[in-house]
């Protein structure tokens, strides 16, 4: 019973937690509107690899992390620079007429699977996300992680994770009439704008959490 728990528990909050829209949902999306389910398929092995180690050590490192206020803001002013990063990337691509139609074909030549590894590897906002839930979860005896059990956990994790950010991208790609005018259209202004409203959220919160007097 306690193997089903963790698998159930850990697949609801890997799979709530990866259908909002994020940049690698969106990445994602560009991968298999242009290269396919297969290539998306070897992007989301990728994801979920780094996946595995993080989730792993939150869960074994969750009340260390929380209690190193220092670290923790050293990651949260990351994740801040990280998006703004990402903003101008995606600026500079998407404003290449010449070089827009391309700019993904010349990544794929690393494998989608390195991108993913890259990408997700870069990506800090899962600390705070894992760390938080882990901690819930642990206190209020969700899950148990006890020898092997902690292992169901992480593969309950793992399959929410590959499962809701394949969900999300096939729908997003089938509602959409014209995928060149979206990517063409759409993605130059949204996906900038995206990534800098995350930055503006992520440092409205680290100011809140840090230097806020109240």
């Amino acid at each position: 019973m306690k193997k089903v728990k963790n698998i159930s528990v850990g697949f609801l909050v890997s799979f709530l937690g990866s259908v909002p829209l994020g940049y690698l949902n969106l990445v994602g999306l560009e991968i298999y509107a242009k290269s396919g389910l297969h290539n998306l398929v070897f992007f989301l092995f990728g994801v979920i690899f780094i996946e595995t180690f993080v989730i792993y050590f939150t869960l074994l490192f969750t009340r260390e992390l929380i209690k190193n206020r220092k670290l923790m803001k050293v990651i949260d002013l990351f994740s801040v620079g990280f998006m703004l990063t990402l903003a101008f990337v995606f600026y500079l691509n998407f404003n290449h007429p010449a070089e827009s139609d391309y700019y993904l074909e010349r990544y794929l030549i690393y494998s989608p699977f390195i991108i993913g590894v890259i990408l997700n590897g870069f990506n800090f906002l899962q600390l705070p996300f894992w760390t938080s839930w882990n901690l819930y979860l642990l206190n209020e005896k969700y899950i148990t992680i006890q020898r092997k059990l902690k292992y169901y956990y992480i593969a309950g994790t793992l399959m929410g994770i590959f499962t809701g950010m394949l969900s999300v991208i096939i729908i997003l790609q089938s509602v959409l009439q014209d995928p060149n005018q979206f990517s063409k259209g759409i993605l130059p202004v949204f996906i900038p704008l995206f990534f800098i409203a995350l930055a503006g959220i992520q440092l409205f919160k680290v100011y809140k959490k840090y230097f806020s007097v109240y």
